[in-house]
């Protein structure tokens, strides 16, 4: 496996690429809006004005992508796949139909609750304990932020006066081998949540040369004897009006 994830193709070239699947949309928003609860993007649309542009379709269903106005500015809204493989197809699809720059936002568990805890968690950095970053960048331990985006959203954060931290989260493909034994080593390099697309959302921005803005709200706590899984099962709706606001703002801003 050493192998297979450290030898990096640099050809942008693939055999499929986003463009043969997905025709580009004339007047597209320059921004997309990206989350992962499905609960969030339905009462957003239920509630505010909005209208089906485009639809990202697979054999799991098929993703509405929404135009939502903010602040005089026109973005897409759309629902992204949980899982890295999933949510890096999803955003090929969006950059294809033609965002430029992509605010992404989502749940994750805490692995420093004195740090973390009621807390937005801006990822400077995140472990690329997941596969599919490797078929993007070369290998590596860790992929960083890029400054300007992680300074935009602590911009829009402290704007709203809405408590953070910035810190770096661990990306893994498998939510159900977060072992004690790593959950330790995890934390003890800096991690503060874990989560499973953050490295690879990275990889592909970096790929397309594309800005990308991440944030996450602290869901399970791991940060404990004994795993919390607290408000997990809410996917977010309880806030979903405060997480949607701070990715609109961001959005704004872009």
């Amino acid at each position: 496996m050493a192998t297979i994830f450290h030898h990096f193709y640099e050809n942008k070239n693939a055999f499929i690429n986003p463009c043969d699947t997905t025709a580009k949309i004339p007047g597209f928003p320059e921004v997309c809006i990206t989350t992962f609860s499905e609960c969030m993007i339905e009462k957003y649309a239920e509630t505010n004005e909005t209208k089906v542009i485009a639809n990202l379709c697979s054999a799991n269903g098929t993703l509405p992508v929404y135009e939502i106005t903010y602040a005089g500015k026109k973005m897409a809204l759309s629902l992204v796949r949980v899982g890295a493989p999933a949510c890096a197809a999803c955003l090929e699809e969006l950059i294809a139909l033609g965002a430029k720059k992509v605010v992404q936002f989502g749940c994750c568990g805490v692995l420093n609750q004195p740090a973390a805890d009621g807390k937005i968690i801006v990822p400077s950095s995140a472990v690329r304990d997941e596969g599919t970053s490797y078929h993007y960048i070369p290998g590596s331990e860790e992929i960083s932020a890029e400054s300007s985006s992680v300074d935009m959203t602590v911009q829009c954060l402290e704007k709203h006066n809405i408590p953070y931290v910035v810190g770096k989260v661990w990306t893994t493909d498998a939510i159900y081998r977060e072992t004690p034994e790593m959950v330790k080593e995890r934390k003890d390099q800096g991690c503060i949540g874990v989560e499973m697309e953050c490295s690879a959302s990275l990889a592909v921005a970096k790929f397309r040369d594309i800005p990308i803005a991440q944030f996450f709200y602290g869901a399970d706590n791991l940060d404990s004897g004994k795993w919390e899984i607290r408000d997990l099962a809410d996917f977010g709706s309880s806030m979903s009006d405060k997480y949607m606001q701070i990715a609109f703002e961001c959005g704004a801003a872009f």
